[in-house]
């Protein structure tokens, strides 16, 4: 789906809608716009320009409403269903999606997990569902998942409107825009495997190094063994 068509045919009404189901549903959420939605939505609320104009109050209530609701909706849906589902599917992306989860949840914490999740694309779509199946507890996944929402999506509409206000003709440049921020979004998911796979490498040549040191420590042992003589 486009973000710009969206937000003709639908307005804020569209931001709610498709925010809700980029928040938690997992058939259609990796399919549907999330940041290259709330940034145009907050530019078209910047008067002055050609095209439909948005109400700010309604984008930013609409924005926030649709991503706590849709991310709270996906954590119950995992939280009832979702550990049987996940043992029965057999998509790759999906396993590697819930492995990454948990493992930030077990590395960050629940907090830092799940309020920092939600400015990585396609992984927030996951995010709360897994949740949900891995057992968080609902008051802890519930205050968090809410601060994230709330910085993700007012921040990034509160910037669209600010760029609109500040900077003229500001619309002739949102495509390069939106590829920036989503390139901004992917950044602390590129780091995190970037510090993974360095992770990785340092415990196999420690592990190469201990294998080394046992060789010569055995060697050294059987040198030193007394020789039989017949």
């Amino acid at each position: 789906m486009d973000g710009s068509q969206v937000l003709t045919s639908f307005g804020a009404l569209g931001v709610l809608l498709v925010i809700f189901a980029e928040s938690g549903l997992l058939v259609v959420g990796f399919f549907l716009p999330g940041d290259t939605l709330l940034f145009p939505a907050g530019l078209l609320c910047a008067g002055g320009r050609p095209g439909p104009h948005l109400s700010l109050w309604q984008v930013l209530v609409c924005g926030a409403v649709g991503s706590i609701a849709g991310a709270q909706f996906g954590f119950l849906i995992g939280r009832r269903g979702g550990a049987a589902l996940l043992a029965r599917s057999d998509n790759r992306h999906l396993e590697k999606a819930v492995a990454r989860v948990e493992e930030m949840l077990s590395r960050y914490g629940y907090g830092k997990a799940i309020a920092l999740g939600r400015f990585v694309p396609m992984l927030r779509t996951v995010l709360s569902p897994a949740a949900g199946a891995l057992g968080v507890p609902v008051r802890t996944f519930t205050i968090w998942q809410t601060v994230g929402a709330l910085a993700w999506s007012q921040s990034l509409v509160l910037a669209g409107y600010a760029l609109g206000t500040s900077v003229p003709h500001i619309d002739h440049y949102l495509l390069p825009l939106v590829a920036f921020i989503v390139v901004v979004s992917l950044l602390p998911l590129l780091v995190e495997i970037r510090r993974a796979r360095r992770q990785r490498q340092q415990g196999q040549g420690e592990d190469q190094e201990h294998e080394g040191e046992r060789g010569r420590s055995g060697s050294t042992r059987d040198d030193r063994a007394p020789q039989r003589r017949d």
